[in-house]
């Protein structure tokens, strides 16, 4: 698929809709606690703003559950934007309506506005043509910079194209695509695969998916409890996915006979008690994690080998922290090896607003080549699944 960028329409004095993704953690008290979303978008913005363009831009805010709710309100958002641009942004009190129209016709060029959350109406979740429509009567020319929703068919990024003239991709949207899609379509090999995080079968499927141009898939995290706990191994007190034994069981036997490595823990940190009360943390070796005992971290051993093996590789793809990193002596492994991976020089993409977390709390992510912030469209779309907003988008651009 070609996508059409922002950069390729004609955008100067019209109103120009952008989609974006602001579902950012906001404080009661209406402070942003990660602005990473936000500021992805800021050049999409910034290029609408310069070219003279009636900017508005559109988004969600967790799941009112289409009521409005004066805890989902972007508000405290809109005043984030107008810190990062330096300018005024204009807040209406709905993302439709008669007085959001007319707010959108007397933008003057090179304004912006963000209209209230989308999900204060039924008609977007719902996908209903006639909310559709209502929001595609304020845009002449539509951006979906919106990557991380693609894998929902809401009327924000699937239904409103089927009502506005010019439909478009925002700088973001297509760095997510070409930088997914050269994953899939013959990667420099040795090719890694790191999956860590508590959720195996929401993993173990990518992992299947990969099978034919991965080289090699390391795994920590909780989702390597569930391996351990498969191979018929204990991990004691630690958390382990029950659904996903059986598919991490059929996975190993995939893997070996397509000559996939599939590397587990060596060695893991422990504790006994919770994370709250522990006492002191040790190593072990994962053929004998007692039944007190609870796995927090990769041991050094399997860092060195996880790092090794990554210094070698020529591409990698990262979804899942390797250890408790929430707290700081449990995300040492995550670090070691985010360091490996910086140093490889491979093609890297790294997803998955945990794995994001560490890199940004160890001060690694200049390193990394692409930091996806799709989320569950980033591991559906490495399935090859179809997401509603890029088929929506394919049928636009053809």
């Amino acid at each position: 698929m070609r996508l059409v960028s922002i950069d390729e329409v004609d955008i100067r004095e019209k109103r120009v809709f952008i989609r974006v993704d602001f579902n950012v953690p906001v404080t009661k008290g209406g402070d942003i606690l990660d602005d990473t979303r936000i500021r992805a978008v800021i050049p999409t913005i910034e290029y609408a703003i310069k070219e003279r363009a009636k900017v508005i831009v559109a988004s969600h805010l967790g799941r009112p559950m289409g009521k409005v709710n004066p805890r989902f309100s972007l508000e405290p958002v809109g005043r984030k934007l107008s810190e990062i641009l330096d300018r005024e942004i204009f807040f209406p009190e709905d993302c439709v309506g008669d007085a959001v129209k007319k707010l959108a016709s007397d933008l003057l060029p090179g304004s912006v506005m963000l209209l209230e959350n989308l999900r204060f109406h039924r008609g977007e979740e719902e996908n209903d043509p006639r909310f559709a429509k209502r929001l595609a009567s304020i845009a002449d020319v539509y951006v979906n910079e919106a990557f991380s929703v693609s894998h929902r068919a809401h009327s924000s990024v699937v239904g409103i194209l089927e009502f506005v003239q010019t439909v478009c991709v925002g700088f973001n949207f297509k760095k997510e695509i070409e930088n997914l899609s050269r994953l899939l379509k013959d990667p420099p090999r040795p090719f890694v695969a790191i999956f860590g995080g508590r959720n195996a079968s929401e993993k173990i499927p990518v992992m299947e998916s990969l099978l034919d141009r991965v080289d090699t898939i390391l795994v920590g995290g909780a989702v390597a409890n569930a391996f351990i706990k498969a191979l018929g191994g204990e991990v004691g007190r630690s958390f382990f996915d029950p659904i996903a034994l059986y598919s991490a069981m059929k996975l190993v036997s995939s893997a070996d006979v397509r000559k996939v490595r599939l590397v587990l823990p060596e060695d893991v940190v422990l504790i006994k008690g919770d994370l709250n009360t522990y006492a002191y943390s040790f190593t072990g070796s994962v053929k004998t994690i007692p039944g007190d005992a609870m796995v927090v971290d990769i041991g050094p051993k399997t860092v060195e080998d996880f790092s090794s093996r990554v210094l070698k590789a020529k591409t990698v793809f990262w979804n899942g922290p390797l250890g408790i990193y929430e707290k700081g002596d449990f995300g040492r492994g995550t670090v070691r090896v985010a360091e490996a991976v910086a140093a490889s020089g491979a093609f890297s993409v790294v997803t998955g607003w945990d794995t994001i977390s560490a890199l940004k709390r160890g001060g690694l992510s200049s390193g990394i080549t692409h930091i996806s912030m799709g989320g569950q469209a980033s591991l559906e779309f490495l399935q090859g699944k179809k997401l509603p907003a890029i088929e929506a988008l394919e049928k636009r651009f053809k």
